[in-house]
């Protein structure tokens, strides 16, 4: 069983258990989980690696068998702890980038607000696995065309945080994704 398995299926079960307690626990579990601005400015840093273990409520099957799929593809292509580290590093990288943008916010809300779930690190491996498409147009199309997914909602009015976090980690990997078209003689299975 992969990683990204076990991983997706304890969010999960945790989600499916979280509902299971009472509203105000609830409410207390998620905010200490919580990398919102509050926290991490109260110096909380533990939250980068908790704060993906959880989520506000159980994830919609399609994006939790795409989650599975993606991390999954990761593992075949490069390792669980390639995929590991990948996931880890763009939701913390784009966690802090976040914070940075908001630290100085004074609205009680934002600062406040709950910032848990697998999406960060989802979009970090995705933006990654560019590297594994082959090289050329479609290589490039992949990349431009995920960035203007994840670039919509950012530019629309309504537009949270969490959108641009989205952003932000799919440049990740995106970024990840480069440093390894520079390396040269690295094995890895490819899309066919």
């Amino acid at each position: 069983m992969s990683l990204g398995a076990v991983y997706a299926g304890g969010v999960q079960l945790g989600a499916y258990a979280l509902e299971r307690r009472g509203p105000k626990e609830r409410e207390r579990l998620l905010r200490e989980c919580s990398t919102n601005v509050d926290n991490l400015a109260a110096g909380r840093w533990e939250t980068l690696l908790t704060s993906a273990l959880v989520v506000e409520e159980p994830m919609p099957l399609p994006y939790a068998l795409l989650l599975v799929a993606v991390l999954g593809y990761a593992e075949y292509a490069y390792g669980a702890w390639w995929t590991a580290a990948v996931f880890l590093f763009g939701h913390a990288t784009a966690t802090l980038l976040v914070y940075g943008a908001l630290r100085r916010t004074t609205d009680p809300l934002t600062r406040r607000a709950l910032d848990v779930g697998t999406s960060y690190g989802f979009n970090s491996v995705l933006g990654a696995l560019t590297s594994a498409l082959p090289r050329g147009a479609v290589r490039t199309t992949a990349r431009v065309g995920l960035l203007a997914l994840a670039a919509a909602p950012v530019v629309k009015r309504g537009r949270t945080f969490t959108d641009a976090g989205h952003l932000a980690a799919l440049g990740i990997g995106i970024g990840v994704s480069l440093a390894l078209d520079c390396l040269s003689g690295v094995k890895h299975q490819k899309i066919a």
